[in-house]
């Protein structure tokens, strides 16, 4: 069991090594061992059922669907509107703007759901202002890049649907679950910002006036929809995460193309050929993680590291077997995609935490922030290439900033483990 962990390994980091996109490494992987190990037992064929088995789940219907009401919103007023009405209500206190900033990230996370998208639509308009207000390069791009990860936990949220699936675990409850841990760290960040502003000696922005604040407010109303449709619906039972997603869609299309006349049914085309490149390469991933999670399972190497390797059981303790979670999901997330490691390392984990009796729906949103940390953790966490593409600093100038935000979302972990009524109060309030 030990050569056949060590093949895995060497076969994907070798690979990656060489460049090879993640699909490669996880295919060759479990073909690998399928070849070695089973020669007669198990057809390689196998392998393309399980591929396809994987993308399969109704599920994921809403993935595409959320990645396109994204790239619509991105494209047109909505995200702009939201940044207007913020700025005019809490702009003007100590750390206003920067706030603003942490406050427009989960407000467009809750559209959107995904992290790489609310750096590029929220830091665009945002991280120049914070430059010249006096907010230092370092402290603006680390702010921008870990509030965005607020977006992975406030609903819709891509890995919770990923993680949902994978672990059969209901996702309206995930996207309930996750309200509670957002708005926390949305706290801890306000007030991180409030105690940089003060150090740093940030003057106070100009306050506006009640009418422009009203205004601002009136102009967001229709945007602010997006979450009052997911959540409502969803609470309400009147549709489900799925359907959910293809509401907003048809929203944001009716938005962007009717109500702002921001774009025509000619950009729609090319939103929506765009976002099938991202869903391509997102179900991809996927597919490639279903087959290689379906031979490990098969080799019953999970249950060989954790039991042998690890020493991890159903009876280790709560305290242990969430840790472990925690810990391994975030150093994962710090090399590899966050869907990759989700796919991975759910098989391995999910199992323990249900023997335990852990609710399966806060082990799903410990999960999803640590891989929204890891997302945005060196070396290889993706948010940060998207602030070096989408900002054009260096490597090193993007990094200086991170390490106090990345406490705070490991602290919020922490709380979340402790307190698990943060995730859970509102989901039993909405399904119990």
């Amino acid at each position: 069991m030990l050569l056949m962990t060590l093949l895995i390994v060497g076969i994907m980091i070798g690979l990656l090594l060489l460049g090879f996109p993640m699909k490669v490494p996880l295919t060759a992987a479990a073909l690998a061992v399928l070849l070695l190990y089973y020669p007669g037992d198990v057809s390689p064929a196998i392998l393309i059922q399980q591929w396809i088995g994987g993308i399969t789940p109704a599920a994921l219907i809403a993935v595409p669907m959320f990645i396109l009401a994204a790239d619509i919103m991105t494209r047109g007023q909505a995200a702009d509107r939201l940044l207007d009405m913020v700025m005019n209500m809490v702009g003007h206190v100590r750390g206003g703007l920067s706030m603003t900033t942490a406050v427009s990230c989960t407000l467009f996370g809750a559209m959107s759901g995904s992290t790489q998208a609310t750096v590029v639509a929220i830091g665009g308009p945002l991280r120049p202002r914070l430059l010249q207000a006096g907010y230092s390069d370092p402290f603006s791009t680390a702010l921008i890049i870990n509030a965005s990860d607020i977006a992975l936990l406030i609903p819709p949220s891509i890995g919770m649907i990923v993680y949902g699936v994978v672990s059969g675990t209901s996702i309206g409850e995930l996207f309930i679950a996750g309200i509670g841990p957002g708005l926390l760290i949305l706290a801890m960040f306000c007030v991180y910002c409030y105690v940089a502003s003060v150090r740093l000696n940030i003057p106070r922005q100009p306050k506006a006036s009640w009418a422009a604040r009203r205004k601002s407010i009136r102009r967001a109303v229709l945007p602010l929809g997006f979450p009052v449709i997911i959540m409502g619906g969803i609470y309400s039972g009147l549709f489900s995460p799925t359907e959910a997603a293809a509401v907003c869609v048809f929203y944001a299309a009716f938005l962007e193309i009717v109500i702002y006349r921001e774009m025509t049914l000619g950009d729609l085309r090319q939103v929506a050929l765009s976002t099938g490149i991202v869903t391509a390469v997102v179900f991809v991933l996927v597919g490639a993680g279903a087959a290689f999670s379906w031979v490990i399972s098969f080799a019953q190497i999970p249950s060989a590291l954790l039991n042998d390797m690890l020493g991890l059981t159903a009876d280790s303790g709560y305290w242990t077997i969430m840790l472990s979670i925690a810990v391994a999901y975030f150093i994962g997330c710090m090399f590899v995609d966050p869907i990759v490691v989700i796919l991975i390392l759910t098989p391995i984990f999910h199992p323990i935490a249900a023997q335990a009796g852990i609710d399966p729906v806060l082990v799903g949103v410990v999960v999803t922030l640590q891989v929204a940390i890891g997302s945005a953790t060196p070396p290889f966490g993706c948010d940060i290439f998207t602030a070096i593409a989408i900002f054009r600093r260096p490597y090193a100038e993007v990094l200086r900033g991170t390490p106090p935000f990345i406490a705070i979302l490991l602290l919020a972990a922490v709380v979340l483990i402790a307190f698990p009524s943060i995730s859970l109060v509102l989901r039993d309030l909405a399904f119990q």
